[in-house]
C-alpha cells in the first residue's frame, strides 16, 4: 500500500488482484442466477478498484474492510437498478396479433379517456391524507420503514431485506413494523378521519 501512496502503479495493480477474492467471495453473497455471475463480478471489480484509489490509510481501516463496503455498495446499486428497470414495460412491445396477422402492440390498446377532474381532485387529498397520517399517527421507526419499503416522498424503494440491512435489524422485524404501520393507516382512513 505504500508503494502505491508513493506514486507505485504497478504496486496498485498487484492490490486489486491480491484482492479480488474478496470481490469473489462478496458477489456469492448476491449472486441468484448463474448468468448473473459475470456481470456481478465486472461490477465488483469496478468497487475493488474505486476501493483501491480512494482508500485513505491515514484513517485507520483496512483495505480489506473498506474495500468489502465499497464493492457491496456497487453491487448493491446494480442490483437495485437493474431491478427497477425490470419493472419497465415498453408501450411499443408486441403483444400478439389481430385477425388480420397484423402485429398488435400495448399502445394500440390502451384507452386515452381523460381521467374524471372530481377524481383527481380525491385522489389528491387522499394523498395529501395519508402523509398527514404517516407523520402524525405512526413512529419514527415505522415512518422510515414505510418510507423506505413504499418510496414516499420521492424516496428510492427497498426491499424488507435492504431496509433490515440499513436498519441494523431483522427481516420480520421490519415485515412486523411494515404490518402494524399499516393497519394503523388502514384503521384511520375506514375512520374517515
Amino acid at each position: 500500500m505504500q508503494r502505491y501512496t508513493e506514486g507505485d502503479l504497478e504496486a496498485k495493480h498487484i492490490l486489486i488482484e491480491r484482492n479480488l477474492r474478496l470481490v469473489a467471495h462478496i458477489v456469492k453473497k448476491y449472486q441468484t442466477y448463474e448468468e448473473e455471475t459475470e456481470d456481478l463480478l465486472s461490477i465488483g471489480t469496478i468497487g475493488l478498484i474505486k476501493a483501491v484509489v480512494t482508500f485513505n490509510p491515514d484513517k485507520c481501516v483496512r483495505l480489506g474492510t473498506y474495500a468489502a463496503r465499497c464493492i457491496e455498495n456497487e453491487v448493491l446499486m446494480y442490483l437495485r437498478s437493474k431491478r427497477k428497470s425490470s419493472r419497465d414495460i415498453s408501450l411499443y412491445e408486441p403483444i400478439g396479433t389481430d385477425r388480420e396477422g397484423n402485429e398488435i402492440q400495448l399502445f394500440d390498446i390502451i384507452e386515452t379517456e381523460e381521467e374524471d377532474a372530481h377524481h383527481k381532485v380525491e385522489l389528491g387529498e387522499d394523498i395529501r391524507r395519508l402523509y398527514q397520517k404517516v407523520e402524525s399517527e405512526l413512529s419514527p421507526r415505522e415512518r422510515t420503514v414505510l418510507k423506505m419499503r413504499y418510496g414516499l416522498y420521492n424516496e428510492e424503494e427497498y426491499t424488507q431485506r435492504e431496509i433490515a440491512g440499513q436498519l441494523g435489524i431483522s427481516r420480520s422485524y421490519v415485515s412486523r413494523i411494515e404490518k402494524s404501520a399499516i393497519e394503523k393507516l388502514r384503521k384511520h382512513f375506514q375512520m374517515g378521519t
